[in-house]
């Protein structure tokens, strides 16, 4: 059995999409991250390339054994949507359907849902091998997991709020389960 333990990175206080962004995550709040990191179990931890996840996997560490950042657990991809507001975008018709349709559908230059499902799928199969892992990912990321453990829709997954630095407890010991979702220590 796997547990993996889904942290979303600090804030970047960005009110745009961002995705691919290498935004700094805002780490000022250390009452926070000490309660996460006392939180969490001693694991290794792992997280995307993103330095808002690098810099937040770094801060909750501690004497936790570190794993190489893994690109494929990056946020969506936002392409041609990058940075803007989403009531900037110009096609509005386009970016509903993302967010109301996800599936095949994808930003221009980005990527759909089921690619990012895909992608996060196959870095959490890489890491079956753990008993308990801690990843500092994103939004998308955390989601594309509460999706699959719960057996829900896309859209369904979208309602589900992640906060920055909680944790989503994910199970795998034959199928894929859900414990708490954006808990906060």
């Amino acid at each position: 059995m796997t547990r993996f333990h889904l942290v979303r990175h600090g804030p970047t206080h960005a009110k745009t999409l961002v995705g691919w962004s290498d935004l700094p995550a805002d780490l000022s709040d250390t009452a926070a991250i000490a309660r996460l990191a006392a939180h969490l179990p001693l694991a290794p931890v792992i997280s995307s390339t993103l330095l808002r996840a690098t810099t937040t996997a770094d801060a909750i560490a501690g004497t936790r054994p570190r794993l190489p950042h893994d690109p494929d657990l990056r946020e969506i991809h936002f392409g041609d949507w990058e940075l803007q507001h989403f009531t900037e975008v110009q096609d509005q018709a386009h970016i509903r359907r993302f967010w109301e349709e996800p599936g095949t559908i994808a930003p221009p230059n980005g990527e759909s849902w089921k690619t990012v499902c895909a992608r996060v799928n196959a870095a959490m199969g890489r890491l079956l091998d753990h008993d308990d892992i801690i990843i500092v990912a994103h939004f998308g990321a955390i989601l594309t997991q509460v999706q699959r453990a719960l057996g829900i829709s896309g859209y369904e997954a979208f309602s589900y709020k992640i906060d920055n630095l909680s944790v989503t407890e994910i199970t795998y010991d034959g199928t894929w389960s859900a414990g708490r979702i954006n808990h906060i220590p």
